[in-house]
């Protein structure tokens, strides 16, 4: 929230003002009546606005990592429940049967195993018995041969044999975790804020697609979570106050603490006209939170900077002008170039302050604003006497050494 905010109606301002100085200089001196202010120190608070909703700080979202149908539920939306509780059960009958099956499976691998052993020690025997019988000369080497090979065949098929055993034990642990998991248990203690499945209806069980069941959430401490737009971001840091409003709850202003910013951007109606760049942002809200419930819409008003006794006016009080705008009768562009600078754009800004019944265009330097006073660096000074109305005096009306009559008892005309 800085200078865009003043350049927000910079080319409906300049389009009034370049109509209304060719009338003026065409007509010559004209009276023009004005709203005024003395100029004063304030204090002066920044702000960024977002929108967004008000969620838990900590909830967790359960869904099933295996796939079956809902048999019991023992929860209804809105219960607390206690860390370890038990919240759903699914039908166990397919996990049942594959862990009787895993179980089969290891008897009939470690019969198999068993078997193998004793064809293992008998060749080992036919070995030892071979080999003996040609060191006293009365078998051949190649009869040797036949039994070490039959031997070492014998070894290759233990060992295989003792594989598949540990392979099927690992099937039998992963049938019991699948097993174990068609009971659902409270991973926390906490409100059961949202349930979206009934009794009968399947969980579909899958690491890669959420298929949320319930959400378990400690509404004891709730957050506002807010999208920033990009061009606010910046200002934004870990730590800054905030005030929050919920729709639900009117006419009560909360209190908060911006505690996470994201890193990265949501690219909303990507692609379309109405794209926007936002970030999210976190804040921690204090105080009374038991009427809130998550979903609620909600606003914040986050503090990003404060300066206090500083040089502050209206944000209507300034304008912008090119300098044939600021030009008075008599003068030239050239007469004026020292004494003003533009902008990359060829614009100036500007207050109109009173001199003895005149105004007399300042350019200023502004600094940070909020919703209706905006700093000012330099250009004028406490106790100076500026043009704070009407916005058509300000726009378009107005021009550098206007004469003008001053009243402050009507109500400013915002035509």
């Amino acid at each position: 929230m800085n200078k865009k905010f003043v350049w927000g109606g910079a080319v409906v301002t300049v389009a009034l003002a370049v109509s209304a100085f060719a009338f003026l200089k065409g007509q010559g001196e004209t009276l023009v009546e004005v709203q005024s202010a003395t100029v004063a120190l304030e204090t002066v608070v920044q702000k960024v606005n977002a929108t967004g909703r008000i969620q838990p700080k900590t909830q967790i979202r359960i869904s099933a990592d295996v796939s079956s149908k809902i048999v019991a539920l023992h929860i209804e939306e809105g219960d607390w429940v206690e860390q370890g509780e038990l919240l759903v059960e699914l039908d166990r009958e397919r996990y049942d049967a594959a862990v009787e099956s895993a179980q089969a499976n290891i008897r009939a691998s470690q019969a198999n195993a068993k078997l193998v052993l004793q064809n293992k020690i008998k060749t080992e025997k036919d070995y030892a018995r071979a080999k003996d019988l040609v060191e006293r000369n009365l078998e051949s080497i190649s009869a040797l041969d036949s039994v070490e090979a039959a031997y070492q065949v014998e070894i290759a098929r233990y060992q295989a044999a003792l594989e598949q055993v540990e392979q099927v034990r690992a099937m039998l642990k992963q049938a019991v975790d699948d097993l174990s998991k068609t009971m659902i248990y409270a991973p926390m203690s906490g409100t059961i804020s949202d349930l979206n499945k009934e009794q009968g209806e399947i969980a579909i069980g899958s690491q890669f697609q959420e298929d949320v069941i319930l959400i378990v959430a400690d509404l004891s401490a709730m957050e506002a979570l807010v999208n920033v737009d990009e061009n606010d971001i910046v200002n934004i840091a870990i730590g800054q106050k905030a005030t929050i409003e919920v729709d639900a709850l009117f006419g009560q202003t909360l209190s908060g603490t911006v505690y996470e910013i994201a890193n990265s951007a949501n690219l909303n109606d990507q692609g379309t006209a109405n794209q926007k760049t936002e970030f999210e942002v976190k804040i921690a809200i204090a105080g009374e939170i038991v009427k809130l419930r998550p979903g609620m819409t909600a606003s914040a008003d986050v503090i990003t900077q404060t300066k206090e006794d500083v040089v502050a006016v209206p944000i209507q009080s300034v304008a912008v002008r090119t300098l044939d705008q600021l030009t008075m009768a008599g003068q030239e562009v050239s007469d004026i170039e020292s004494e003003f600078t533009v902008d990359e754009d060829g614009f100036v800004e500007i207050i109109f302050c009173i001199e003895d019944g005149t105004v007399v265009a300042r350019q200023v330097e502004i600094g940070i604003q909020s919703d209706k006073k905006i700093e000012i660096i330099s250009g004028i000074d406490e106790a100076e006497e500026i043009v704070t109305g009407s916005y058509r005096a300000i726009s378009r009306d107005l021009i550098n050494g206007s004469t003008v009559t001053i009243n402050n008892d009507g109500d400013e005309d915002d035509a």
